[in-house]
């Protein structure tokens, strides 16, 4: 296994049921994702994209090959291995933003680190940081419901940020926005890669937001058809005609 690369899947497949009923969801993929890579992975409904991002977060297990997130095999830990390693060195972002709506953003925000055995001042510090990254510092006393969706996808990545990771998984994190606040958020995405080198898989369905990658693969019926470099410069392209309110989602 190539020890430059944050992921790393070989000939990877994922069936769901069996015999004649079984349906393959990923067919042999091989796929490597160098550290500070921001990759996006498109392709149509059903194509499965959600199922090798799941597979790449250890979430799943393959039916067969093998699957290294920091250069560990993860087809070889036992499942609390695997939870403290999603602990340690991912953060996920969802299209549902899935914050808890009794709690503030504050806590929302610092919840995960009680799992890394962090007290309540190191966490509220850690999480008035993570807020301040996208620009909700401000905010940290109010609940879900008094905030845009905008905002509570921000709340949502600094949740992802706070225990520190080296990758951030992304799951249609734009598909419950409208254009302009989707674009904004992919802008955050983006210098979180640029200026922190975090290393991103976002899943999308949408070109403009794969034109903020580095790079896209294409899935088309659980196979890859595609994998190209994009660059950046191509975002720009991608959101001609298109205007901003602000540097952050509202």
């Amino acid at each position: 296994m190539n020890t430059e690369s944050a992921i790393a899947l070989e000939k990877v497949s994922k069936r769901h049921g069996s015999g004649s009923q079984a349906i393959t969801a990923v067919s042999e993929v091989s796929l490597r994702v160098p550290y500070g890579q921001f990759l996006a992975i498109t392709g149509p409904s059903g194509s499965g994209k959600s199922t090798l991002l799941n597979l790449i977060a250890g979430l799943e297990g393959p039916s067969s090959g093998r699957v290294f997130l920091a250069e560990r095999d993860l087809t070889r830990l036992s499942d609390d291995d695997r939870s403290r390693l999603r602990l340690e060195h991912i953060g996920f972002v969802f299209q549902s933003f899935n914050l808890l709506p009794t709690f503030t953003v504050e806590e929302n925000v610092a919840w995960p680190l009680e799992f890394l055995g962090i007290g309540w001042r190191g966490a509220r510090r850690r999480a008035t940081s993570a807020l301040a990254r996208v620009g909700l510092e401000a905010a940290r006393r109010r609940r879900p419901a008094e905030l845009s969706g905008g905002e509570q996808q921000r709340v949502a990545i600094a949740r992802a940020l706070v225990t520190e990771p080296a990758l951030l998984l992304a799951d249609e994190p734009t598909g419950n926005l409208d254009s302009c606040t989707g674009q904004a958020v992919l802008e955050l995405l983006r210098a979180l890669n640029v200026e922190r080198r975090v290393t991103i898989v976002m899943v999308t369905h949408s070109p403009v937001a794969a034109a903020y990658a580095q790079r896209t693969v294409e899935l088309r019926d659980g196979r890859v058809v595609g994998d190209a470099a994009v660059g950046h410069a191509d975002a720009r392209r991608g959101r001609e005609g298109e205007t901003t309110h602000g540097t952050y989602p509202q």
